[in-house]
């Protein structure tokens, strides 16, 4: 390539006079090409580089979307396993250590060393690093609900086999078999009188059934009484010791005898309709230390852990009260 020649006129002279550019011009003519060169071709490449992936690329960019759903996946199993274990907790509480009358666990030791966390962000948003520390303390959480409740099930077990005969006489069963019921009437809660229309505090659970049905004892213990009880019609009391008593309520015969001993499952009387009752049902009250207990919680020799669900949303729903 030729090299360029320049000319700059002189006025002294009156004429054109050849102009010698120094070195850095020079060097800086030289370079000039090769620059640009170079910033062409790294255009080219970097275009390239984001239109197209590399098979390895490729490859590296399919595993980490397959990596980062199983990752998702363990973590909606983390969430169901821990509803699960949310269920077994509230179980304990509200169903073995009534059995117990022992202290439930509290939150603090149940959940030892670990925040609960109660809502997750969507695991879709996450930073991979993330990702993996929002499972990994699901994890955590999870083993140490399963080591909180082994601990809880072994003192239940060491509770219970020195405790049979306190067992024996607290209650433990449906006062009418579920073969008889028509349905549940009324839970234990806050209700509207079928009467009067005003909201009370209904203290015992209504089961409909015909008149005539059976209802049995639900713990061994003492006859206390067994007559009429003004709005609770033909009333049957029994002191099971341990602070726990029954009532069986609006029967239309009473069998068990004041002062007699009964045993669970023994016949003290039939369903009836008596006293401030708007249908034929049986009224049943569970009270230790004489307050109110909600009988829901002590069905659990009877039944399975599918009916006591099914009871519990029974009783939830349940609003008409017969009494």
């Amino acid at each position: 390539m030729a090299q360029k020649v320049f000319y700059r006129y002189n006025p002294a002279t009156e004429q054109y006079e050849r102009v010698y550019p120094d070195m850095r011009k020079r060097m800086a003519a030289a370079v000039r090409p090769y620059v640009v060169a170079v910033i062409v071709v790294a255009a080219i490449a970097i275009g390239l580089y984001h239109t197209f992936e590399s098979p390895r690329e490729k490859t590296l960019r399919r595993d980490r979307d397959v990596l980062q759903q199983r990752v998702e996946m363990l973590g909606r199993q983390a969430d169901r396993a821990l509803a699960v274990m949310e269920d077994i907790a509230e179980r304990d509480n509200n169903f073995y250590r009534v059995m117990m009358q022992a202290e439930p666990l509290t939150p603090g030791r149940r959940y030892a060393g670990l925040e609960r966390q109660r809502n997750f962000d969507r695991l879709d948003s996450l930073a991979d690093n993330t990702l993996l520390m929002t499972v990994d303390r699901k994890l955590d959480r999870l083993d140490q609900m399963l080591a909180s409740q082994i601990k809880s099930f072994d003192f239940l077990a060491s509770q219970a086999s020195g405790q049979k005969e306190r067992t024996d006489h607290m209650p433990a069963i449906q006062p009418v078999p579920e073969k008889y019921l028509r349905t549940m009437a009324s839970g234990y809660g806050a209700r509207r009188d079928p009467v009067y229309g005003t909201m009370k505090f209904h203290e015992g659970m209504d089961f409909s059934a015909p008149i005539g049905t059976p209802v049995y004892a639900t713990a061994d213990g003492t006859v206390r009484t067994s007559s009429w009880q003004s709005a609770y019609g033909n009333m049957v009391e029994i002191d099971h010791g341990y602070n726990y008593t029954t009532r069986y309520a609006h029967m239309s015969k009473l069998i068990a005898q004041v002062g007699k001993k009964v045993k669970r499952g023994d016949l003290i009387g039939l369903v009836g309709n008596t006293g401030k009752s708007t249908g034929p049902h049986l009224h049943y009250e569970v009270r230790y230390r004489g307050a109110p207990q909600n009988p829901v919680n002590y069905y659990f020799y009877d039944i399975s852990p599918e009916q006591y669900d099914e009871i519990i949303r029974m009783a939830e729903n349940a609003g008409h009260v017969m009494d």
